[in-house]
């Protein structure tokens, strides 16, 4: 049999666990899941498609969100640490892998946190189009939202997490609300808004781009895990993948049918289409009703980012390979609120980099944008490519856990590891392919800003960990990165 190596042991595995509660159930879970993996106005965006929307939602889960539940739960099982992918690499393939997949995993976050008050800000101006016009009025909406996210996500974790429950409900309410309206739109009598003839179902060469779009709206599946060590149980990890992955299947299928009955597409917003559907086919105030629920729901969808995603960055704090502080937890509220702010103040900045600009600068604003969002699907790819990868690593240094653990087929765990990353490639490059504006960008143009922008954020990963090994060698030997830590968790 195989034996673990002795550099892959690691600080957080030690720490983490003292700090922080055990709080988090399987229903927590998935609705962390569902917040970070559904973003329900996918459904508007991919009606470019046609019907061949549902077959690529279809390859999509076939090919990448099965799979990839698949993999997390045998790696979530085997190592239920803080840090996930951070973790799971570090024991796969070595400390610099580790940091690189962590940082690649964290970066996306760090984006989407603005990228979701954008989505707000939209979704408001569908309910009052003269508002919001002003791009420094949207900024003040996005940075509210941001450190709205920062507040509740320094509170006790189970005051938050509630709070986030709770809003699920009527999430899952609009959610069916979405797609009732295509059936009540036919009941009425009406015709479908578009054709769904045989030939349009086929994807072809000119709209295969939209398989990359459907990965970007199914990633995040290991990001529950972030909080490994606040898991109450294994079980939970099974079960919310199992459940969470139901949902999300069912409820974008759900929701493109709705928006594809009703709305004719060249009437659909890529992204309040869904809300126009409720409009149409049932009323007006309901689907007022729908676009307040979805206001609500990204305002606390930016707080499940800031929280899950601030525990890589509280992982790179403990392994120290950034400023010990970004390791700290609050002694009250057992979270690390450190993390948290310097996560936020970071989105800040990208906010007022694009935000708050002069006149003039709208179109260089939207196309920064637009290539941010991109990167974040191909940087954010690029770390599932090490998770599928992931598998057959561990499977080699801990044989004995892989097999403790394993509850399908071995053969189907490599199955899944091959064909989630080859998925996950396949992604990176369709997004590369075409310009998600092609009235903003040329193709070559396109190109350029998103290998820049991926190089670049590549690079930082790389620089990071090297300077952070240069400042470990020369540091005194330490026996726990956080001398404090154990009188801060008995507070």
């Amino acid at each position: 049999m195989a034996s673990r190596p002795p550099e892959r042991a690691m600080d957080s595995e030690q720490v983490a666990p003292v700090l922080l509660s055990r709080v988090l159930n399987s229903f927590d879970l998935m609705v962390i899941f569902v917040a970070v993996v559904l973003f329900i106005v996918n459904a508007s965006t991919i009606q470019s498609a046609g019907p061949a929307a549902f077959v690529y939602w279809i390859l999509g889960f076939l090919t990448f969100l099965i799979p990839g539940a698949i993999v997390t739960a045998q790696l979530g099982r085997m190592f239920p640490e803080e840090g996930s992918l951070y973790v799971w690499t570090h024991k796969a393939l070595g400390p610099f892998w580790g940091f690189f997949a962590g940082f690649v995993a964290w970066w996306p976050g760090i984006l989407v946190l603005s990228f979701t008050g954008g989505l707000v800000v939209t979704l408001i101006q569908a309910l009052a189009p003269d508002a919001l016009q002003v791009p420094w009025q949207q900024g003040l909406v996005i940075l509210a939202v941001i450190w709205f996210s920062a507040v509740m996500s320094i509170m006790r974790f189970r005051v938050t997490q509630n709070y986030v429950n709770f809003q699920f409900i009527f999430y899952a309410a609009a959610i069916f609300v979405i797609g009732l309206a295509g059936l009540v739109w036919l009941l009425r009598g009406n015709p479908a808004a578009n054709s769904f003839a045989a030939g349009n179902w086929t994807p072809s060469a000119g709209n295969w781009t939209f398989f990359g779009f459907v990965v970007l709206g199914l990633l995040g599946i290991e990001v529950p895990l972030n909080m490994g060590v606040e898991v109450r149980s294994e079980r939970a990890i099974t079960k919310y993948l199992i459940w969470g992955s139901l949902l999300v299947m069912a409820a974008y299928l759900w929701t493109t049918f709705g928006n594809m009955v009703v709305v004719p597409l060249e009437e659909n917003h890529p992204t309040t289409g869904i809300v126009t559907a409720v409009e149409r086919g049932i009323a007006h105030p309901v689907g007022t009703i729908v676009a307040l629920i979805l206001i609500w729901f990204f305002v606390s969808n930016t707080v499940v980012y800031n929280y899950s995603f601030a525990r890589l960055l509280f992982v790179s704090g403990l392994e120290r390979r950034l400023p010990a502080a970004v390791g700290r937890v609050n002694r009250r509220t057992k979270v690390p609120d450190v993390a948290v702010i310097v996560q936020s103040v970071l989105a800040s900045i990208i906010v007022l980099a694009l935000f708050m600009r002069g006149a003039g600068g709208g179109e260089t604003a939207t196309k920064v944008y637009l290539a941010l969002l991109a990167t974040v699907n191909v940087v954010w790819c690029v770390s599932m490519v090490l998770l599928f990868l992931d598998v057959f690593f561990v499977r080699r240094w801990f044989a004995d856990k892989f097999e403790e653990v394993r509850q399908v087929p071995r053969g189907l765990l490599s199955l899944s590891g091959v064909v989630g990353a080859l998925a996950s490639g396949i992604a990176v490059l369709v997004t590369f392919k075409d310009p998600w504006d092609p009235e903003l960008f040329s193709q070559g143009e396109w190109r350029v800003w998103l290998g820049v922008l991926t190089a670049v954020s590549l690079l930082v990963a790389v620089v990071i960990f090297f300077v952070s090994e240069r400042t470990r060698r020369r540091a005194a030997p330490a026996a726990a990165p956080t001398p404090a830590a154990p009188p801060a968790a008995g507070a």
